[in-house]
């Protein structure tokens, strides 16, 4: 089956599957360090911009949830973070992230924005950890 995020997203509520095609197992390395952002809307408490963090021996991932019409990576994030896994790391790093919803909640800029803060927050409660370390 390959790797389904890194296919095209479909409408949603459609899965990136071939037809034929079923899910036998899902396989996550274990995490040094993961940590979840999350700007909620203020009334249904979902997330207008979510950032999850995580650095494993395999590598560092960040995922955005709540921008757009689907989850997506952030690769520059992931770059910055793979050579040093700290807040800083993170300074004048400017993905270009495609089309991000827009509402009136936040506007696309204003969540391109919050992605950035989420992300060096979610690296903020994992390195804050007590027991963390970065190798």
């Amino acid at each position: 089956m390959g790797d389904v995020l890194g296919r095209a997203p479909g409408p949603l509520f459609e899965t990136a599957l071939e037809q034929g095609e079923i899910i036998t197992a899902v396989r996550f390395p274990a995490p040094r360090c993961a940590a979840y952002a999350k700007f909620r809307h203020p009334a249904s408490r979902f997330a207008i911009v979510g950032a999850f963090v995580a650095q494993t021996s395999s590598g560092v991932r960040v995922a955005i949830t709540g921008a757009a019409s689907h989850v997506f990576r952030v690769q520059p994030f992931e770059a910055a973070l793979t050579r040093s896994f700290t807040a800083v790391a993170l300074d004048g790093v400017r993905p270009g992230y495609g089309a991000l919803n827009s509402d009136l909640h936040a506007s696309a800029d204003y969540r391109a924005h919050v992605i950035g803060e989420m992300v060096r927050r979610a690296v903020q409660d994992c390195t804050a950890t007590p027991s963390f370390r970065n190798a």
